[in-house]
């Protein structure tokens, strides 16, 4: 794709040598060390930002709980406390491609830049995934985003994918889309600390710069480092994350000393919050987003992050002791982070105490944009053959409940893998990991009569990765050393239970006490009902996620005998297809102590 105005400059230091990409305008590929031209001194510049993050390519409104986001000023009221554990909680249904585009346009003024903190694309509905997300980041680029970080699950299906969305090309084995050849984008996905194993350059621009009414504004993108532990193996080849604080600050560095005072860090990294707390007031339980936000340059003016799914607007202190304003704004679509402030134009720096922040909710009480809504209909009739085929039928809603321990769904998902591994792959037993089940199954999906069916386009919504089934060997010591790898803390301050529980099979059952030290946690342990030894040889069952050590089940990549097998979207649909009407399978494979 060719890019007007894009100039490539080359960057130096100890620890890494790489390209960086200073865009001006749309971006561009053209060689030259050009930089923008001093400005004269003048009145300050308003600018605002409007920003996204963790849009997942959710085109149509997303539905359930993905719906809902909590809202001092929602019109919805939880009036029995069922959605939050507090009684009158407020809460707005949110999001949708054509809401956002109708938000988008009240809150623009002519100062204003779209900008994101990555995960637009990846684990996306059927509407999206079906044509590797090309109908997401085309309708990004007719919203006018000017760049976005990357996020881990853009390299959900490796770098030389990503490099097609941006630069242009069909898929390589799918072909086309539809819409006819892919022409790539006008924005840069950002990644300064995403560098080429070997030589340490970059893999994607580190910074993008856009100039307006006569003031520059840099923007320094960033990954969470933790990428390679919740990537697959084949997504994250042939790149190395680095710390992200290093990385910004090296590149904030270039940016000062080319006259780029205005700084704004792009990072795909977030906290976790206190729930049921009004975003506006900071509700953050410090982690690796607030670690980034107070450890960078304080040449950087404010921090935009994404990953977690929270909302949130906060002030934090920049090593210099300055007020530093970090946001994020939820997932889905269901908000846009609106930050003001005002470039000195002497200066070429940002004003901190201009700098107002806040979350706008992607409210659904707004006419939605006509010209997105016919957007979305044509992708809608394109996928529907897809989608709405009926793969089987089920009882009873089968859902993820709290997402706490053992889950209907998740066992479900489970039983489904174990059989579509058995022959050729020897499988005694499967595991799943929860973060991979995306939706429930509803009995009742919405405009439908309650008849139980499911289609393929509402099976995609649980399983939308499209992950490899793999077996692989284990000893009974190496699981029972896999399964101690789960996580169970509980908050002491909030009671809140942070876990992450695989979702077993039903020819697992074993015992996990939440109350004994990490590292003694599992016992008995039996496959088909007879206790495992230490020695024993076992098949185990996972996708290439888990395989690969995601999650942080770093005991997987000891596994043999490595044997690969179907899709687990296409594992899911055989199994629904060979054995409906389903009912909602009995928990209780997992004697869960706590």
């Amino acid at each position: 794709m060719t890019r007007a105005s894009l100039t490539r400059l080359a960057i130096a230091g100890a620890a890494m040598v790489g390209v960086a990409a200073l865009t001006m305008g749309t971006a561009a590929a053209s060689p030259g060390p050009k930089l923008p031209k001093p400005d004269k001194p003048g009145p300050s510049v308003p600018i605002r930002l409007l920003t996204i993050n963790d849009l997942h390519g959710n085109l149509e409104p997303p539905t359930g709980s993905s719906s809902r986001i909590l809202d001092p000023n929602g019109a919805n009221t939880d009036t029995d406390g069922s959605l939050t554990g507090i009684a009158g909680a407020k809460y707005s249904i949110a999001g949708g491609a054509s809401y956002l585009a109708a938000h988008l346009k009240q809150l623009r003024d002519p100062n204003t830049l779209l900008v994101a903190a990555g995960d637009l694309i990846g684990a996306s509905p059927l509407l999206s995934a079906a044509y590797h997300d090309e109908p997401t980041v085309a309708l990004l680029d007719k919203l006018g985003l000017v760049t976005s970080s990357a996020g881990n699950h853009e390299f959900d299906e490796g770098i030389d994918e990503l490099n097609r969305i941006t630069n242009g090309g069909c898929h390589p084995v799918d072909g086309c889309s539809p819409a006819g050849q892919w022409k790539g984008t006008k924005f840069d996905y950002l990644g300064a600390n995403v560098l080429k194993e070997g030589n340490g350059d970059y893999a994607l621009p580190p910074f993008y710069v856009k100039k307006i009414k006569g003031v520059d504004i840099g923007f320094i993108g960033l990954v969470t480092q933790t990428t390679p532990n919740i990537v697959t193996a084949a997504g994250i080849k042939g790149l190395q994350f680095t710390e992200e604080v290093a990385a910004a600050n090296k590149a904030s560095k270039y940016l000062a000393q080319h006259g780029v005072k205005a700084q704004v860090v792009l990072v795909h990294e977030g906290d976790n919050i206190n729930p049921n707390q009004d975003p506006s007031s900071c509700p953050v339980v410090p982690g690796n987003g607030s670690r980034i936000a107070t450890g960078l340059d304080p040449q950087i003016d404010m921090v935009i992050s994404g990953h977690s799914h929270q909302a949130y607007v906060c002030k934090v202190k920049d090593p210099a002791g300055q007020d530093r304003v970090y946001t994020q704004g939820s997932s889905f679509g269901r908000a846009i982070t609106q930050i003001d402030f005002r470039v000195d134009h002497k200066t070429k720096d940002v004003i901190r105490s201009s700098v107002v922040a806040k979350n706008n909710v992607v409210t659904r009480t707004v006419t939605p944009d006509a010209d997105t809504e016919a957007y979305i209909k044509t992708w809608q009739e394109r996928v529907s053959t897809v989608a709405d085929k009926p793969i089987g039928k089920i009882t009873a809603n089968i859902g993820r409940g709290s997402n706490v321990g053992e889950t209907p769904l998740g066992d479900l998902i489970a039983d489904a893998q174990l059989e579509a591994t058995k022959d050729g792959g020897d499988a005694e037993i499967a595991l799943m990991n929860p973060g991979g089940v995306r939706t429930d199954l509803t009995y009742a999906q919405s405009g439908s009569e309650g008849d139980g069916v499911v289609t393929y386009g509402e099976a995609f919504q649980v399983q939308p990765f499209n992950n490899l089934m793999q077996v692989v060997t284990l000893t009974g010591a190496q699981l029972k050393a896999l399964l101690e790898q789960q996580i169970w803390t509980v908050d002491p301050a909030t009671g809140g239970i942070t876990q992450r529980i695989l979702q077993p099979s039903s020819s697992l059952a074993y015992t996990f006490d939440t109350t004994k030290p990490v590292g003694s946690r599992v016992s008995d342990i039996k496959i088909n009902g007879t206790a495992v030894t230490d020695a024993q040889q076992i098949r185990v069952a996972a996708n290439n996620f888990l395989v690969g050590g995601g999650d942080g089940f770093s005991v997987f990549t000891q596994g043999t005998n490595l044997w690969s097998g179907p899709l687990d979207i296409d594992a899911f649909v055989a199994y629904m297809g060979a054995h409906s009407p389903i009912a909602p399978p009995a928990t209780g494979r997992i004697n869960l102590i706590r």
